[in-house]
C-alpha cells in the first residue's frame, strides 16, 4: 500500500439489504485493489440483519449500537447512514465528533446509484450529483481521459473564481495552468499521468497561483474509475487546502528557530558572564594568595633585618651576636627562596617562560636541585639518599621547567616532613620496561596526603597547607611534566609517607631538539 495515500475509514449504520448489497458489490474491489475507503464497521441493533451477517463474515467491526463508531480507537472519518430514520440522522448530526463526516441515506442512495451507472454519471451532470459533490468540503473534479473536465464541485468553483461553464469540458492544464496545451510535465510532477502510467490512485502536494494572484499549497489525490472492460473512464480528483496549515507549520517552524536562536544567544552571554566571572574570581583569589605568601617572607626578613640592625647599634658583636647573625642570615636566606619558588610557580602557571629543549641528563639535574636545597632540607632536619640508575639514558626536555619540578616535589616533601622534625626524602631513578621511558621516584616519610585529597592534588589554587603554598606547585608540576609528553602519579599513606612518579619519554613527540 502506498504510504502516501489517506486512508478514509467508513462506517455504515443500518444492516439491511441495501447494507448487504453495497458490502457485496464492494469486497471484490477491496480484496484485489488498494481501496482508499475501506469499510471497516456496520452498526444495526439487530445482530441478525443481513448486512451484520455480511459484515461479521468479512470480519469487519458490528456493533448495535452506532455511538461506539465515534470510538477514537477506530479512527472513522466518515459515516454513511443506510436506514431512512430521520431520527438517526438527527441524532448523528448532534452528537458526533466534528472529525467525522456524514452521508445521509437519500445523498448516499443518490451516490450509490450513481455509482452503480458510471456511464450514465459521468455522461451526464445530475442534480443529485451536484448535491453529494458540493456537499463537500474539498475541490472535487471528475476528469475524463482526455484531461477534459466532466465535473467540479461548488466549492472547487468558488474558491478558483470560476462559473460552471468555464470549466465544463475545458482541459485541466487550461483551468491549473492558464496554457492552451498539455503540460509536458513528467509522472512525478502531475499526479494525473502518474495515476495513468502506474494505474493506480496517487496523493501529491502541490503549489498552484490562483487566478486572482494568491498562492495557496494544495493535497491533490486523483482515483482512477475502472470500466468493466477494465479500462479507466473518469479520474476523481480530490484538493484539499492546506494553505492555512502550511502556513501554521512554517510558522511554528520559525518561532522554534528563533526560539533556538534566542537561546543560543543567551546561553552565549550566560557563558561569557560565568567566563568572565570565573576569571576575575580566580584572579582574585590568586591575587589574594600571592600578596598574602609574599608578604609573609618579606615582613619575617624586614624584621630581621631591623633587628639585626638594632643589635649592630646598641651592642659590640661578638661570638654570640656573630652565632644570631648567622642564624637570622640562615632564615632569610629560606624565606628569600620561599619567595623565589612562589614567584617562580607564577610564572610557570601562567606559561610565560620559555620552554628551551634540548638534551638533558636527569641524574645531574637532580643533584643541582638538591645542592639548591641543601639549606632548606638542614633546616627541616632531612636526611637525602639518592639512588641514580646506572647509564640512565638522555631526555630532551627544558632545564629550567624540569628542574622547577623537582625543586616543588623536593620543597613539599620537606614541608611533609616538618611535622616528624625531619625525616628521609629518597631519590631514584631508572628506566620502565614497561614502555622504556625514563622513571623518577622522589619518596618521603611524613605525613602522608589523606585519601580524599589525591584526586584533587594537581588542579590549581588547591592545598592542604595552612599558611603556607598558593596551591600551584603541584598543579605546575603536573603541566611541565604533560608538556614534556610525560606523566606524573602519587601514592601515599597518612602517616607514612608520599611517593611522586614521574614517566619521561626520551624525545617529547613533535619537539626538536635545541
Amino acid at each position: 500500500m502506498d504510504r502516501n495515500v489517506s486512508i478514509i475509514h467508513i462506517g455504515l449504520v443500518g444492516g439491511n439489504e441495501f447494507c448487504a448489497e453495497l458490502l457485496k458489490k464492494t469486497t471484490s474491489v477491496f480484496e484485489q485493489d488498494e481501496i482508499h475507503a475501506p469499510f471497516i464497521a456496520v452498526a444495526d441493533p439487530d445482530p441478525a440483519s443481513p448486512g451484520m451477517a455480511l459484515a461479521e463474515q468479512l470480519g469487519l467491526l458490528t456493533f448495535t449500537d452506532y455511538h461506539q463508531l465515534y470510538d477514537p480507537r477506530y479512527s472513522i472519518h466518515l459515516i454513511i447512514i443506510l436506514t431512512p430514520d430521520e431520527e438517526i440522522l438527527r441524532d448523528i448530526l448532534q452528537t458526533r465528533p466534528e472529525r467525522i463526516r456524514i452521508l445521509s441515506y437519500h445523498v448516499f442512495q443518490i451516490f450509490w446509484k450513481a455509482i452503480g451507472n458510471e456511464e450514465r454519471k459521468l455522461r451526464q451532470r445530475t442534480e443529485e450529483m451536484e448535491t453529494v459533490l458540493n456537499g463537500i468540503q474539498d475541490f472535487i473534479l471528475v476528469i475524463h481521459p482526455d484531461m477534459s473536465i466532466a465535473e467540479a464541485n461548488e466549492a472547487f468553483l468558488q474558491k478558483m473564481g470560476y462559473t460552471r461553464a468555464q470549466v465544463i469540458g475545458r482541459k485541466c492544464h487550461e483551468v491549473y495552468h492558464q496554457i492552451d496545451h498539455p503540460c509536458q510535465r513528467s509522472a512525478d510532477d502531475c499526479p494525473l499521468q502518474k495515476v495513468i502510467q502506474n494505474k493506480r490512485r496517487d496523493r501529491q502536494l502541490q503549489r498552484r497561483v490562483l487566478p486572482n494572484g494568491d498562492i495557496r499549497h494544495y493535497e491533490v489525490s486523483i482515483y482512477p474509475i475502472w470500466e468493466k472492460s477494465g479500462k479507466i473512464s473518469r479520474f476523481i480528483h480530490i484538493s484539499r487546502d492546506i494553505t492555512e496549515q502550511r502556513q501554521q507549520e512554517e510558522e511554528i517552524t520559525r518561532r522554534l528557530e528563533q526560539m533556538v536562536e534566542d537561546r543560543t544567544r543567551q546561553l552565549k552571554e550566560t557563558h561569557a558572564k560565568l567566563l568572565h566571572h570565573d576569571k576575575m574570581s580566580s584572579l582574585g583569589k590568586l591575587s589574594a594568595s600571592v600578596v598574602h605568601e609574599i608578604n609573609n617572607p618579606i615582613a619575617g626578613i624586614l624584621n630581621l633585618a631591623m633587628l639585626m640592625k638594632r643589635i649592630i647599634a646598641e651592642t659590640p658583636l661578638g661570638p654570640k651576636e656573630i652565632e644570631q647573625f648567622g642564624l637570622y642570615l640562615n632564615l632569610m636566606e629560606t624565606e628569600t627562596w620561599r619567595i623565589s619558588r612562589i614567584v617562580s610557580n607564577l610564572l610557570a602557571f601562567s606559561r610565560q617562560s620559555r620552554m628551551e629543549m634540548k638534551p638533558l641528563d636527569l641524574n645531574r639535574l637532580i643533584e643541582q636541585t638538591l645542592i639548591l636545597n641543601a639549606n632548606l632540607l638542614k633546616i627541616a632536619n632531612v636526611r637525602v639518599e639518592t639512588r641514580p640508575g646506572p647509564k640512565l639514558p638522555e631526555i630532551v626536555g627544558s632545564q629550567d621547567q624540569l628542574q622547577q619540578v623537582f625543586l616543588n616535589l623536593i620543597s613539599n616533601a620537606a614541608q611533609a616532613m616538618e611535622p616528624k622534625e625531619g625525616g628521609l626524602l629518597l631519590i631514584e631513578s631508572g628506566t620502565s620496561p614497561a614502555d622504556g621511558q625514563v622513571l623518577v621516584q622522589i619518596k618521603d616519610t611524613g605525613v602522608g596526603i589523606p585519601p580524599e585529597n589525591l584526586p584533587r592534588l594537581f588542579e590549581p589554587f588547591f592545598t592542604t597547607k595552612k599558611r603556607k603554598g598558593v596551591g600551584l606547585g603541584l598543579s605546575v608540576a603536573y603541566g611541565i611534566i604533560q608538556d614534556h609528553g610525560g606523566s606524573i602519579g602519587v601514592q601515599s599513606t597518612v602517616g607514612e609517607g608520599s611517593t611522586f612518579t614521574i614517566k619521561l619519554p626520551l624525545r617529547p613527540s613533535g619537539e626538536k631538539t635545541a
